[in-house]
């Protein structure tokens, strides 16, 4: 079916009805890049294929994704399928960027979830799995490389309710596989789709069913249409009472049944022989929701946080937006990403960012297709768009009417779990060095720099090696500022493990009024991923308000200093017990050093701990090189939780220190003659052993000299 234009004479809701906000979301391989760029050129977006392996695909458009094959930054485009549009964020699969996919689902109504038919649920498909369902996104299946060999299409339903919990509903079964696969059964008309065994990939004709296909799809139309009537009582007695349902019926039924989350519909393809995509598009259109079909936006009031305030996707209400991406764009400078939720945004008007407090002009406004760009007049309710050259934003931040300030629900970010030391190689990059890394992670929440106050090194933080390695890369390339990179450095923590009381006066005298507090505190650990509490049992009166929450940010700030290496310290329970004060020299100030010496003294005999960050490792071979992988992996204090054959390879799943896998991908290569792949996220931090831990305080400074 051609792509069109919707016409632009609709009414402002009728054109929010029409508007489709997806991502594509996936393990790394799975062929996400190579949907889209199909979608892009059956919606006549694009003339010509573009392709991931040799460099020449739309989406992936920074150098360093055309030369790695891999995506990096999400990228958005906008595209027609009957005369829908489809706003269409294409995101990475590689563990390192995961933060490129959770910003994205914040702001998306709906997702597709491609799956390869050979690799089936992999590991970071798990991962953005859970991300969808941390935002409620409702989404739909595409199973891509039918024509691999080892495509399964129903091991992939299995694993897709097993691992993923999902309800995976077939809405087309395979004709044929590997080879062999040529078109599809649609469930819902019951007729066959055949393609062209050349690379066209448009139908060629829909056909009667093969009759040794009769059965099985007979069988799984009714399974489809007792899952679509489950959740809607007229639909059902419809079904109890004709004992079929329409097509339009059924339509209807599924998108109401995939936008409250009651069925995954699942369909199939292979992307790279351009088969299954119009179906997808159908899908899209048919099934996801538009920004009118999602709750609206929530808001707080910033004066005051306790009102809520909704900002329902109509062009007449107040502007609200929210900034998803920021970036660096070589012709325009910077570039904020933003969804727009209420109202409208026209070029010149002035908007409010609250977060920063700031007023700015919105000089331009663009609508993005990957790094090419659309001058827009005006972007309304329910889109997604560009800003050029904003000062103050940042990613998360809200833009808003002045005559309606509000502030949306924050993105949170992991924390990176890498550092590495960088340093400029001439004197006439250091300025430079330093002014490009601000705005890197400007652009990146999960990328962060720092200066160590001892060493007085600059350190780069980020989610993996990968990770860092492309900004590295980015500084020569695009800011032109060469660098020397230290060796990893791993994002340690300390914790207690005992419970230890305190009490602990505060007294100073320097000439005039002195300085006092007295607090009695007890210090416990929290569970692994706790963080910090800060809790005052003490009776009413005793101590003014802001003397008590002094004490809690005293201990907070120490908290970064660690306790015995000066890693940051957390999982601890601060309790203030009792205290006192002086008439005239109790201060905040006093109160808030208190809490702080109170911690530094206790944590030193509450037997502290070093934490470590253990990586869930899953690594992919070959039979004949199990035995090389388990053995690599126990030398590098591994813990192996599982083993299991997926299509013909052994899958070794295991917990392993981040420190241990520095440099893993060459030692996995070597051993298995390059035919083992590996995944890893961070899963927990865990206290190391007592010889780790000598040997970290030797590196930091901290310990003496270890003897062997």
């Amino acid at each position: 079916m051609a792509a069109q234009k919707p016409n632009k004479a609709v009414r402002a809701d009728e054109a929010i009805k029409n508007i489709r906000n997806i991502g594509i979301m996936a393990h790394i391989d799975a062929g996400k890049t190579t949907t889209t760029e199909r979608i892009l050129f059956f919606t006549g977006k694009t003339h010509k294929l573009g392709e991931v392996h040799e460099g020449t695909a739309v989406m992936d458009w920074m150098p360093q994704e055309q030369e790695r094959g891999i995506t990096i930054t999400s990228a958005a485009t906008t595209c027609y399928w009957r005369e829908k549009q489809i706003n269409i964020i294409d995101t990475p699969g590689h563990v390192d960027f995961t933060i490129e996919v959770e910003r994205s689902l914040r702001i998306l109504d709906g997702a597709v979830a491609v799956f390869c038919a050979v690799g089936g649920v992999e590991p970071q498909s798990e991962t953005v799995w859970r991300q969808a369902n941390k935002y409620n996104v409702p989404r739909i299946a595409f199973v891509n490389k039918m024509d691999r060999t080892g495509a399964n299409f129903a091991g992939v339903l299995t694993e897709m309710k097993e691992k993923l919990v999902a309800r995976a509903i077939p809405f087309q079964i395979p004709i044929g596989a590997e080879e062999n696969f040529i078109g599809a059964v649609d469930l819902i008309r019951m007729k066959a789709m055949n393609w062209d065994s050349s690379d066209s990939g448009a139908p060629l004709r829909e056909s009667d069913i093969p009759e040794e296909l009769m059965e099985e799809a007979t069988l799984a139309r009714a399974q489809l249409i007792e899952a679509i009537v489950e959740s809607d009582d007229a639909l059902m007695t419809e079904y109890l009472d004709k004992g079929d349902l329409s097509v339009e019926a059924i339509l209807h039924g599924t998108r109401k049944a995939c936008i409250s989350h009651g069925l995954i519909p699942v369909l199939c393809g292979a992307s790279f022989k351009n088969k299954g995509v119009q179906a997808l598009l159908d899908a899209i259109v048919d099934y996801l929701p538009s920004p009118l079909e999602v709750p609206a936006a929530q808001g707080k009031n910033p004066e005051d946080e306790s009102k809520i305030i909704e900002c329902n996707p109509q062009v007449d209400e107040p502007f609200a937006a929210l900034a998803f991406k920021i970036a660096n764009d070589s012709y325009v400078g910077s570039l904020t990403y933003f969804r727009v939720y209420s109202g409208k945004l026209t070029a010149g008007d002035m908007i409010l960012n609250p977060a920063s407090d700031k007023r700015e002009r919105i000089s331009r406004i663009l609508r993005m297709h990957a790094n090419k760009r659309e001058e827009l007049t005006e972007i309304a309710a329910g889109d997604i768009g560009a800003a050029v050259g904003l000062r103050y934003a940042r990613t998360g931040d809200t833009f808003c009417s002045q005559k309606r300030p509000v502030v949306l629900e924050r993105m949170t970010f992991p924390d990176p779990v890498i550092s590495v030391a960088i340093e400029p190689k001439t004197k006439a990059d250091e300025e430079r060095l330093a002014e490009s890394l601000q705005r890197l992670a400007l652009e990146d929440p999960s990328f962060s720099v720092r200066t160590n106050d001892e060493t007085n090194q600059m350190l780069i933080s980020g989610m993996g090696e990968l990770h860092l390695e492309i900004i590295v890369d980015r500084l020569k390339r695009e800011f032109k500022v060469d660098a020397n990179v230290g060796n990893p450095q791993v994002a340690y923590r300390e914790t207690i493990t005992i419970a230890v009381p305190s009490d602990l006066k505060f007294a100073r005298q320097a000439g005039g009024r002195g300085q006092f507090a007295h607090v009695i505190m007890r210090f416990e650990p929290l569970p692994r991923g706790t963080g910090f509490i800060f809790e005052n049992s003490i009776k009413s009166g005793l101590l003014p308000k802001e003397f008590i929450a002094a004490v809690g940010q005293g201990v907070k700030e120490s908290l970064m200093g660690g306790i015995e290496v000066g890693y940051p310290a957390v999982d601890i329970k601060a309790i203030l017990l009792g205290g006192s004060l002086h008439d005239v020299e109790s201060t905040e100030l006093a109160f808030r050093i208190a809490g702080s010496m109170a911690y530094k003294e206790a944590a030193l005999k509450a037997k502290p701990v070093i934490l470590e960050p253990m990586m869930a490792c899953e690594v992919t071979c070959p039979d004949e090189s199990m035995g090389n992988v388990i053995g690599d992996l126990n030398s590098r204090r591994g813990k192996i939780l599982n083993l299991t054959n997926r299509h013909g390879m052994q899958v070794v799943k295991a917990e392993v220190p981040l420190a241990a896998m520095f440099g893993y991908s060459t030692s996995l290569r070597s051993s298995t003659q390059g035919r083992a792949t590996y995944t890893m996220e961070f899963s927990k931090y865990e206290p190391v052993s007592p010889q780790i831990s000598a040997e970290i305080k030797e590196k930091s400074g901290f310990g003496p000299p270890i003897v062997s």
